[in-house]
């Protein structure tokens, strides 16, 4: 496959042509919480999308290989938390495998409907899982909100070209 631009031509296949493409395109920061069986679960999303205002829907996407996709795949509500630039190292937690996530220092409480609640976010939210749309090796979830706090205060974490990064003034 051949990737074209005004700027010349790239022999790339098209699972490569999407990843260099994507690694240029700034993302928020997310941690996607449950409640499991075992305990809590969570994990690393830059996929998070506003869906609609009314009703208030939103996505993400998760590997349906991730450790976290049972306790997502059977959960009722979910926990949205939008980053600050100060939580690097907690997107890095909840983004390696084989980890308890949640043993400290990661700061958390059982939040509404149950949902595992982190601390010091930028926002959070609260959502009725709406429906499982499969993707390929993924799956979509839309999510409605139910309740939050947005108060959060800080600037947002982002992940560009493979890293987490902050916004430059």
């Amino acid at each position: 496959m051949t990737a074209t631009s005004d700027l010349g031509t790239h022999q790339l296949t098209k699972p490569d042509l999407l990843r260099s493409a994507f690694r240029r395109h700034a993302a928020g920061v997310a941690v996607i919480t449950a409640p499991g069986e075992a305990g809590p679960v969570g994990f690393t999303a830059t996929s998070l999308t506003s869906v609609s205002a009314e009703p208030p829907l939103l996505s993400f996407s998760v590997s349906g290989t991730s450790s976290s996709w049972p306790a997502i795949s059977g959960a009722d509500h979910i926990g949205v938390h939008i980053l600050g630039e100060h939580q690097r190292e907690l997107a890095a937690t909840f983004a390696r495998s084989g980890i308890d996530r949640f043993a400290a220092p990661t700061a958390w409480r059982e939040g509404p409907k149950g949902v595992p609640v982190l601390d010091g976010v930028l926002a959070w939210l609260v959502c009725r899982v709406a429906a499982l749309v499969p993707a390929a090796d993924n799956r979509i979830v839309l999510a409605e909100v139910v309740m939050g706090d947005p108060a959060g205060t800080g600037r947002p974490l982002l992940y560009h070209h493979g890293r987490f990064t902050a916004l430059r003034d």
